[in-house]
């Protein structure tokens, strides 16, 4: 599950879109965990873009941050840490199983 809270930035819903596609991969690795939800939050301050994301499943729970001058940039780089960590939460569990 996603829940985004777009703070000050104002997106249209084709922008919403392509915020669900972005994370897509994430939310696979997600469910093959259990129990995920996926918090992002969007901040706009000046020129930069800063999106947070915490994730919360079976096998914990963390935060990723970045700030960007370009909000997909942002999203691009946000959800291949947020794949990355996930991927490691996977391997963990099956190698504790």
């Amino acid at each position: 599950m996603i829940k985004l809270q777009s703070g000050n930035v104002l997106l249209k819903p084709s922008q919403r879109r392509q915020i669900a596609a972005v994370f897509r991969r994430c939310v696979r690795l997600g469910k093959r965990l259990g129990d995920f939800v996926l918090n992002i939050s969007m901040r706009r301050s000046g020129r930069m873009y800063e999106i947070r994301a915490d994730v919360h499943d079976r096998a914990g729970a963390f935060a990723c941050r970045t700030r960007q001058n370009n909000w997909q940039d942002a999203l691009r780089d946000l959800a291949r840490s947020l794949a990355l960590r996930l991927h490691e939460q996977r391997l963990q569990r099956a190698v504790a199983a």
